[in-house]
């Protein structure tokens, strides 16, 4: 018994270390975290090429220049879709006025607020506006800073992964001498495995929330639906801010659209209701299914990589957990882990 609680007590203690130096060293393993979910996708793609004479320098181009890909027609996606809400411009203008119109009448008529009484309020707010928005216009450029120091990093940390990733695995082999090269192996193999089930539930998650949302904004009638379902699922996969953003420009097209108030409310309720929905039901049974760990490891991992990396954790430790649980399945004897990141058969 005592040899029990002495183990229980050293596990702990290893968890709660491995807790502080990943909080603490966020700046660095958060980057090279998902520069090896990126490096292990492309792996299998990288060494197709190789095998038919392309060189790996080449290789690993091709293979980085396709992600990128990806993004810039996102990135393009979302600037068309700018530009066609700007030649809404005067509707929305015209909005705004009628609403600040009728919220002055309002103050007059039932808080017997004097016009006199609002206009010295409007001018003390936007007095004191400069000093509010400084603070915050320097976070966000200090967080966009950073996001673009990530954007430039994560792709290089991901191609030098690829290219010397013979050299980490002989690493990986001196460190973990005590057991067999074909187990290192597997379980690298497993790894990778594992990574592209991740990737498979979410392109699972995006479509499903992406039909959800189509369903709901076509229902309520909204201009461009499917294109702003998808739009809103596609950029879930940034955890909260994203679909904050994307969700801004639909709710504001309905504002703009119906005379009815209730419609952009309709707007925000179906996003809120289908985002509930992803986060509790559709993300954690389409991830957890295919990397054999079940949905209460998933949403605590969740809960878990937000406490200590925010948002990207969120995504990251989902697969870290079925990757601890692999290591776990591999060892000789059943253990703790194995147990209660698996499924209930």
């Amino acid at each position: 018994m005592n040899a029990y609680l002495a183990k229980t007590n050293q596990v702990l203690m290893l968890i709660l270390l491995v807790g502080i130096i990943m909080y603490f060293g966020k700046p660095l393993f958060m980057p090279l975290s998902f520069a090896l979910l990126i490096a292990c996708i492309l792996y299998p793609f990288n060494r197709w090429l190789e095998k038919r004479g392309v060189h790996r320098v080449a290789a690993i181009a091709i293979s980085i220049g396709l992600i990128f890909v990806f993004f810039i027609g996102l990135v393009i996606l979302f600037i068309k879709l700018l530009a066609a809400f700007t030649l809404k411009w005067p509707l929305l203008e015209a909005k705004l006025v009628l609403l600040l119109d009728q919220l002055s009448k309002y103050f007059i008529s039932d808080l017997q607020i004097s016009s006199e009484q609002q206009r010295l309020w409007l001018s003390n707010a936007l007095q004191k506006l400069p000093e509010m928005l400084l603070p915050l216009l320097r976070n966000i450029l200090y967080e966009s800073s950073i996001g673009l120091v990530l954007i430039i990093m994560i792709p290089v940390f991901a191609a030098l992964m690829l290219y010397y990733r013979r050299m980490l695995v002989r690493a990986i082999y001196s460190v973990f001498s005590s057991i067999s090269e074909d187990t290192i192996l597997e379980i690298i193999k497993e790894t990778i495995e594992t990574y592209y089930n991740f990737i498979k539930g979410m392109l699972v998650v995006y479509f499903a929330v992406g039909v959800l949302n189509s369903i709901g904004l076509l229902i309520l009638g909204s201009p461009d639906a499917i294109v702003y379902g998808f739009l809103v699922a596609i950029m879930t996969f940034i955890p909260y801010v994203g679909i904050l953003i994307a969700s801004t420009l639909p709710i504001t097209v309905a504002w703009i659209t119906y005379e009815n108030p209730w419609y952009p409310i309709a707007v925000v309720i179906l996003f809120a209701f289908v985002q509930y929905i992803e986060a509790n039901i559709i993300f954690p049974f389409a991830v957890s299914s295919r990397l054999n760990v079940n949905a209460m490891v998933t949403l605590s991992m969740i809960l878990l990589g937000g406490l200590i990396w925010g948002g990207a954790g969120m995504i990251l430790f989902i697969p870290f957990a079925a990757i601890l649980k692999l290591i776990a399945d591999h060892a000789k004897e059943k253990n703790v882990i194995s147990i209660l990141f698996g499924e209930d058969k």
